[in-house]
């Protein structure tokens, strides 16, 4: 079993390619890995942190890096960049349906205590949380995520495309349907 300094000197010894800038250009080159570097797992959170939320800042708070740090990270590695993207059109894709069933649904909703004889004992009404910081964010993502989607050879699917305006159609008409055969 190896020790803890063991361990860290395999660590400290691991080399991972960075590049570096030359007069003649730019050239891959085999170096010790960062300590302040993120790991995989980081890299990991990070981006399921963002699919959730769609705010890098609190993403990065979630793993313990700053905003920039992972912009910078972003610029200098494609692969991150692109797994970036792709978590990012799936929390957009989230935040569009979020407002799509606040908007269909309403945002409140109304519970009520009954005592044991039927008698209403409280009434209370739910409301959901403020929609607000979701339309921001999807202000604030949507030519982005656009330009994700066109160079996925995507069609647009964003809240006010003919695919998305069907679907709530029959949305409301299944609404409309379920409320009929209720005697509504």
């Amino acid at each position: 079993m190896a020790t803890e300094t063991e361990t860290e000197t395999v660590e400290e010894r691991r080399l991972v390619p960075q590049r570096q800038a030359r007069a003649g250009g730019a050239r891959v080159q085999q170096r010790q890995a960062r300590k302040d570097s993120w790991t995989l797992e980081e890299e990991r959170i990070f981006l399921l942190t963002l699919a959730e939320c769609c705010n890098v800042s609190e993403a990065a708070r979630e793993i313990g890096k700053c905003r920039q740090g992972a912009y910078a990270r972003r610029k200098r590695r494609i692969a991150f960049a692109r797994a970036w993207d792709a978590a990012l059109e799936e929390g957009y894709c989230e935040l569009e349906m979020m407002l799509m069933r606040a908007s269909l649904f309403g945002s409140e909703s109304e519970e009520i205590v009954m005592d044991g004889d039927g008698v209403v004992k409280s009434r209370k009404v739910k409301r959901a949380p403020n929609l607000t910081i979701g339309l921001r964010l999807l202000q604030h993502h949507r030519a982005r995520v656009t330009q994700i989607r066109a160079a996925k050879g995507r069609k647009r699917s964003g809240p006010d495309s003919a695919d998305a305006k069907a679907r709530v159609r029959a949305m409301l008409e299944e609404i409309r349907r379920r409320r009929a055969a209720a005697g509504e």
